[in-house]
């Protein structure tokens, strides 16, 4: 895997709601489908996708992802509805109906990529703990 596809998956990568998720637009091109196939895709088959798996950005969350990213023309033109956002059960249900080479090695890249994510959490959550457990000095105390 090259790391700039890893990269270029950590740049679609969003926080919303608490999740961490990859909008339709971005898993379409990721996927080498269409956004209308990726989300007719998801229509036929929507039993497969709980909310927990995947939703429907509101226009709220659909404007601020906007101011987060330089759009152009081009970009918003498509738009006539809000992005669906799935998180990584969700992208991983939608491997399993997309299952062509590119859908394969793109589902790899995104899973190693959410991974790297969460090695980056818990480090992070280390340290802050390591920080805590550290002995304060206090007015009235040596230390």
């Amino acid at each position: 895997m090259k790391m700039e596809n890893l990269v270029n998956v950590h740049s679609k990568i969003f926080e919303v709601r608490g999740r961490w998720v990859i909008l339709d637009r971005d898993l379409a091109v990721l996927y080498g489908v269409t956004t209308s196939a990726l989300n007719q895709a998801v229509k036929r088959n929507l039993k497969r996708f709980p909310s927990d798996f995947m939703f429907q950005l509101t226009d709220e969350e659909t404007e601020k992802w906007k101011s987060q990213i330089v759009m152009t023309k081009s970009v918003t033109m498509g738009m006539r509805r809000n992005p669906n956002a799935f998180t990584e059960q969700g992208v991983a249900m939608l491997s399993g109906l997309l299952n062509s080479d590119v859908a394969i090695n793109a589902n790899i890249t995104i899973m190693r990529a959410e991974i790297e994510n969460l090695y980056h959490a818990i480090a992070e959550l280390s340290l802050k703990s390591i920080e805590i457990a550290k002995p304060r000095n206090k007015i009235g105390f040596k230390v």
